[in-house]
């Protein structure tokens, strides 16, 4: 049927894994039987003097048989154990060649899946109204022109061929029974191989044409990208709700750890920063809790709320925000103009620095 004019963006790696559980993947059946007729064909003429071999040998044990058998029935089982040993010789490595050949063109094309969701029984499938619908489909009606461009090419191809080579044929009259056998059997092969080289490429736009044919079937629209981010992503909006709450429990954890600080440096409005330096346990001046404009006034208020210090150093409190972060060490070029802050500090409240 004709592409949802809505579907416009392209399939999500979402969306394409979905279809393939489905068991929904681009197969081209043209690929598939031009690599079983190609390696079948190549096999036969590598395995036809085998072959030839084989059922000579048979040929010639059961005509040998004929003067002298007195009553056939006593040969039944044998002949017949006999034929289904030659046949199966000559004829099961042409068959398995192409089953295989068959199953690779599959599996390379599908990258070897298998969906049991195929296997499943369809109800749908018996409502004749469908089935309607899905023969006058736009995919069959390609598949028909399809088959008629072949076959229009096979009866052209197969024209030119036997036209070139009616004469030439017409001469095996003269030639005894095994040359003109070899002639004609080199001649089959040769115009087998022709047209499929043919078919090769039509194969080969079928291969490209049923991958652009998917792409386009399982297109979708913006509402259902929008839908599928939300389902794997989260539902923006909340997404960032969560982020908030995140960001304010952080933020609460930050300023209950200011009140242990030993000194805040401001600037003096727009910056914050509290700094802690627990000898026993830091091996430098450690930021706990830092901020800007608002909560910045916040930190400040709180620290003299607690009797933390507070002292103003513009550019080293803007140089602690900028490269620290809370809960790590200050850089170590901040530890000179620190360290006589702590000083001082320390003297302020009668400490004494080991």
């Amino acid at each position: 049927m004709a592409a949802d004019p809505s579907k416009t963006e392209k399939a999500t790696p979402k969306k394409r894994n979905d279809e393939r559980k489905k068991g929904n993947v681009p197969l081209s059946k043209d690929v598939v039987m031009i690599a079983s007729l190609l390696g079948s064909f190549i096999m036969l003429r590598m395995l036809f003097p085998f072959m030839y071999r084989t059922m000579r040998d048979y040929m010639i044990k059961y005509l040998s048989l004929a003067p002298v058998a007195e009553n056939l029935s006593d040969y039944t089982t044998g002949v017949f154990l006999d034929t289904m040993w030659a046949v199966t010789k000559a004829a099961l490595p042409i068959l398995l060649t192409s089953i295989v050949l068959a199953v690779i063109g599959t599996g390379v094309q599908t990258r070897f899946l298998f969906s049991k969701s195929k296997l499943a029984p369809k109800l749908s499938n018996l409502n004749p109204i469908q089935g309607i619908q899905k023969m006058l489909s736009l995919k069959n009606v390609i598949e028909l022109l399809k088959n008629m461009v072949k076959i229009t090419l096979l009866a052209v191809i197969l024209y030119q061929i036997i036209k070139a080579d009616l004469r030439p044929v017409s001469r095996t009259i003269d030639m005894d029974l095994k040359n003109s056998a070899v002639y004609v059997l080199s001649a089959i092969m040769d115009m087998i191989f022709r047209v499929s080289m043919v078919f090769l490429a039509v194969a080969a736009f079928d291969f490209f044409y049923t991958r652009w044919d998917y792409d386009r079937q399982i297109k979708m629209s913006k509402q259902e990208v929008k839908e599928e981010f939300k389902q794997t992503e989260g539902n923006p909006e909340i997404k960032g709700r969560i982020r908030s709450l995140q960001r304010e429990r952080a933020r609460s954890r930050m300023m209950q750890s200011v009140p242990e600080a030993d000194v805040i440096i401001r600037n003096p409005t727009h910056y914050a920063v509290a700094l802690r330096y627990d000898i026993e346990k830091d091996i430098a001046p450690v930021l706990v809790a830092k901020g800007q404009d608002e909560l910045a006034l916040r930190i400040v208020a709180l620290g003299e709320e607690h009797g933390v210090h507070v002292i103003e150093n513009k550019p080293l409190a803007r140089g602690i925000y900028a490269g620290t972060q809370v809960g790590a060490a200050i850089p170590s070029e901040y530890y000179g103009m620190v360290a006589e802050i702590l000083v001082y500090v320390y003297q302020l409240n009668n400490k004494i620095i080991e």
